[in-house]
């Protein structure tokens, strides 16, 4: 199951399309559209060494809980997921969302604006479930290192380098290469 298959299988893509004020189609498209590049932006930011430290920051100040059993939107914080949208993308956010906006037909630059606050903080919550099952339970702030040290540093690259794989290879519908050919340079914009 690709990241984005994993991700989405935690929300009720009803709820969020109520959220949003969106039929859940379109809710679930825009979805497919923006966890790619969540999860590209966080691997970029990753990749560098100020990147990587401060990714780790982040993933210690949350945890799994919000998608163990699946996600409940009440419990989203959309201030901290702005800020955390705002650390993946940095001043390249606004092209970020135009872009995501014209992928594939179905995702509206309005549903996407409206998700990546609320789908930040999934996804990093995803993320420190992933990290602390292949860091053996140990916490994200517990962990050392930086990219390419041995610790957190490698382990996110591993998390993330699959995730972003997979959601270039699984998305379909016209955004499997959003990454690369769509985002292009406007990922890693994030703050370091």
């Amino acid at each position: 199951m690709s990241a984005v298959d994993e991700i989405l299988s935690q929300v009720d893509i009803n709820q969020l399309a109520q959220e949003v004020g969106a039929p859940p189609d379109e809710v679930e498209q825009a979805a497919r559209t923006a966890l790619p590049a969540l999860l590209g932006g966080l691997e970029a930011n990753a990749a560098d060494p100020a990147g990587s430290a401060s990714l780790q920051q982040a993933l210690g100040q949350h945890s799994s809980s919000l998608i163990d059993g699946g996600v409940d939107l009440s419990q989203v914080d959309t201030t901290d997921g702005a800020k955390i949208a705002s650390n993946i993308f940095g001043s390249n956010e606004e092209q970020v969302v135009n872009q995501l906006g014209g992928v594939g037909g179905g995702a509206s630059k309005g549903i996407i604006a409206k998700l990546i606050p609320i789908l930040a903080p999934i996804v990093l919550s995803w993320l420190v479930k992933q990290v602390t099952g292949k860091a053996g339970g140990a916490t994200p702030s517990a962990q050392g290192g930086q990219a390419g040290s041995g610790g957190l540093g490698d382990i996110l690259g591993q998390v993330l380098g699959g995730a972003t794989q997979g959601a270039r290879q699984g998305t379909g519908g016209g955004s499997g290469n959003i990454i690369s050919d769509v985002l292009g340079g406007l990922l890693g914009g994030g703050r370091r």
